[in-house]
């Protein structure tokens, strides 16, 4: 990977792209035609950041066949019907407030969709892309526990604890598991088709490493929200994984193939929206570009939210923790 440009220090209120409109999915929310470019701080709404290295994913992702016993057919199945964006609760609209952040890195993207009206604030920059690191993940165990419910194939045990441990321990192996046997890449497209990703793409049998927007990342949590990633028989279940997220940004928490995740955005909300947030991170630390590429997702009730950020691994882990609970403490709508 080339190596990107140099880091820049800047405080600033992030340019914000406000999409106001009630609109039919999530996906057309989304849709960066639809955007209305405002002033970097509305009139209104002004919406407003270490361990060793861990790597992501394999260097060299292992190939073996599909499981038989557990895994899902091959065909991929149908995209499915118009996604809501509203999920059954009075709707209580998002205020944003300002978002400032003493950033020092090469890319900090954010995006926040309210599920009740899916009115959609954003950076700017939010269709700029990074890699995704763990937080397709998510994805991942949806598309495999989904495809096996559609073919009618038990999921077994063993597959069911990669699935958590791919989750809540933001485990590598069972990740790249999940993957190999949901058919490598083309897991990757489904996603891209069956969430209506518009920034997304596919990095050739590497899942870590596939190239998504902070909007697009919406998409995918609303995606898993719904039940379109998972299915109705395991959305409940990948759900529950997620507000079960284990480990801190702290060394002993971070290993080789497997790391604490529960830092972020869940750091930035009040303790009791903290207890029931359903979250996915992703970060590895990429010497090609000595940077993190560091990526917070978190799904509550009325919203859903993403931050994606790159900068130097000297920062450390914790750095770009907070900076993904700062965002999400200065986006939430003010009591």
């Amino acid at each position: 990977m080339p190596r990107r440009t140099p880091f820049t220090a800047t405080t600033t209120a992030l340019g914000v792209m406000v999409l106001a409109v009630l609109i039919p999915s999530a996906a057309s929310a989304l849709t960066g035609s639809e955007a209305t470019v405002v002033s970097a701080v509305p009139a209104q709404s002004q919406p407003a950041a270490s361990p060793d290295p861990v790597p992501a994913a394999p260097s060299t992702p292992a190939t073996p066949s599909t499981p038989a016993s557990a895994s899902p057919a091959t065909k991929a199945p149908e995209v499915r019907a118009q996604r809501p964006v509203s999920n059954t609760k009075e709707s209580r609209s998002l205020v944003p407030g300002p978002v400032t952040v003493d950033f020092k890195g090469d890319y900090l993207g954010w995006a926040m969709l309210d599920r009740h009206t899916g009115e959609v604030v954003a950076a700017e920059n939010a269709h700029q892309t990074s890699s995704t690191e763990s937080m397709i993940k998510i994805w991942l165990v949806s598309d495999y526990l989904r495809r096996a419910a559609d073919s009618g194939q038990t999921v077994t045990q063993d597959w069911l604890t990669k699935a958590s441990d791919a989750i809540r321990h933001s485990d590598d192996r069972a990740a790249q598991a999940l993957y190999v046997a949901n058919g490598s890449d083309e897991s990757v497209h489904r996603m891209i088709q069956m969430c209506g990703m518009t920034d997304t793409s596919a990095y050739k049998s590497w899942w870590s490493r596939t190239q998504m927007s902070p909007r697009d990342a919406l998409r995918l949590a609303s995606c898993v929200a719904d039940g379109t990633a998972a299915g109705a028989e395991w959305t409940g279940w990948v759900l529950s994984e997620m507000q079960r997220v284990e480990g801190s940004t702290a060394r002993a928490d971070q290993q080789a193939t497997r790391g604490g995740g529960r830092w972020g955005i869940i750091d930035g909300v009040p303790s009791t929206l903290a207890r029931t947030l359903a979250i996915k991170n992703g970060w590895t630390a990429i010497g090609a570009d000595s940077s993190w590429h560091l990526n917070c997702l978190a799904i509550s009730d009325d919203w859903i939210m993403s931050v994606m950020t790159r900068y130097p691994v000297a920062n450390g882990l914790q750095y770009g923790a907070d900076v993904c609970a700062s965002v999400a403490g200065q986006l939430l709508p003010r009591a």
